[in-house]
């Protein structure tokens, strides 16, 4: 294989957005309390929690929300924490455990101030304490919004655990139906207006809601296409629209996404069109709705930004890609068996798709290239403690790879190509999905 078959370009699709990068000013402050309250959860492993706080969460709440107050952008940073969360907690599993960790998210949202029951899954009051501080301050027409567009969101996650466990490929038209729910983007609009009064009859008018509808779209493309890279190397990209595309068309790689540029470049001027033909509510109204539509405007702007900015997609070389368009393909992974740490609280297993692809994800990034195009895995069906995965983590160069490694307690043993050999453990790998 050359080098440029190796190589995927990803169109600049934000290049003539109106709105420009913003960043709250309170984001280095408000950094420092979520993460504090985050890692006071144990959510997460030691080095599932490094591995996660490369994503940088909270610049992403504060790229997309870079004009609201201090205390919305801390709830809006809680939010975003919870959807990463539920997108790691739900990813490896079937439709009725999925359902099971959505209804303890809701009836945690629908009663704040209830103690959650002891042994219960750390999502139910990770979601109580986000909504018993968020109702503190936010206006009551924008908690209503949130709670409704939340419950939809939630519904989308079942439906794609079960489209996951059945190996399920939608059509465009049905992709886009369930990933405009489960990419999180509609209920998150609520945090920008919750300082604000907006009335279902405004919320909910269908000029408004089919604005709406295109900065989601225009978010899920985005992700799509920046997150394509890593599912293709799983197997996992049959919940991607760049698949949709190339299986419905007959389309290769490349000319999928340049077809869902031009979708976006499509969907862009349907939004700024859209704006300029929103009926008129009434001075003080109007006002509210234009801060409303450019601080949904500003969103997209803040989504794609941190898809360079943090390292959850393309590591380190986020800035370089974003100049030159030009990502690395990532070997593809041949996935055998897996292992699993204790699912029950504080910590839970990263999800198998997630565990490889941030496996791969590091060799590439940490290297700079691979020399081959398979990956394949294998690890042990042992189930090792938090302890020994923390013991056995590591990585490291071999001058030769030519004898495939037993795995050694659950441990995996990647051979890419003959010139790296990387010992992981399922703890530290642990980034997957494309949500936000």
């Amino acid at each position: 294989m050359d080098a440029h078959a190796r190589m995927m370009y990803l169109p600049d699709t934000m290049i003539n957005w109106p709105w420009p990068r913003a960043i709250n000013p309170h984001f280095e402050d408000v950094k420092v309390e979520v993460d504090a309250w985050f890692r006071d959860f144990k959510a997460l492993g030691p080095e599932s929690q490094e591995a996660f706080d490369k994503c940088d969460v909270a610049r992403l709440s504060a790229l997309i929300y870079p004009n609201v107050p201090r205390e919305h952008l801390r709830i809006g940073c809680d939010l975003m924490y919870l959807y990463f969360i539920v997108d790691e907690y739900t990813d490896i599993e079937n439709g009725a455990v999925t359902k099971e960790m959505v209804d303890i998210i809701l009836d945690a949202l629908h009663n704040p101030h209830k103690i959650r029951p002891e042994g219960e899954c750390i999502l139910g009051e990770m979601a109580r304490q986000f909504w018993a501080r968020a109702i503190q301050t936010a206006s009551l027409p924008s908690q209503r919004h949130f709670l409704e567009t939340f419950a939809v969101y939630l519904r989308g996650v079942v439906v794609q655990a079960l489209d996951r466990e059945q190996g399920h490929t939608h059509s465009m038209e049905d992709y886009l139906k369930v990933r405009r729910d489960t990419v999180g983007v509609k209920s998150s609009f609520p945090i920008c207006e919750m300082g604000m009064e907006l009335p279902d009859e405004i919320f909910y008018h269908p000029t408004i809601v089919e604005l709406a509808d295109c900065i989601t779209e225009m978010c899920l493309i985005d992700n799509d296409m920046i997150s394509y890279n890593r599912e293709q190397a799983t197997g996992d990209e049959n919940h991607n629209l760049i698949t949709a595309i190339m299986l419905e068309l007959s389309l290769d790689r490349s000319g999928a996404l340049a077809w869902a540029a031009r979708y976006h470049a499509e969907i862009q001027k349907r939004f700024i069109d859209g704006v300029a033909k929103v009926p008129p509510w009434g001075p003080s109204v109007d006002v509210q709705v234009k801060e409303y539509l450019d601080k949904i405007a500003a969103w997209t702007r803040g989504n794609y930004c941190w898809s360079y900015e943090s390292q959850r997609y393309l590591g380190a070389r986020g800035p370089e890609i974003q100049q030159t368009r030009l990502v690395p393909l990532l070997p593809r992974v041949s996935l055998k068996t897996t292992s699993a740490v204790a699912k029950s609280p504080p910590y839970r297993s990263p999800g198998r798709n997630a565990r490889v692809v941030q496996f791969v994800h590091l060799v590439v990034l940490q290297t700079g290239s691979y020399n081959g195009d398979d990956c394949n895995l294998t690890s042990s069906k042992v189930r090792p403690s938090i302890s020994e995965i923390a013991k056995y983590t590591q990585i490291y160069p071999k001058t030769s790879t030519s004898k495939k490694t037993n795995a050694v307690r659950g441990l995996g043993t990647c051979k890419v190509s003959q010139t790296l050999l990387v010992t992981f453990s399922t703890a530290q790998l642990m980034i997957g999905g494309n949500h936000g």
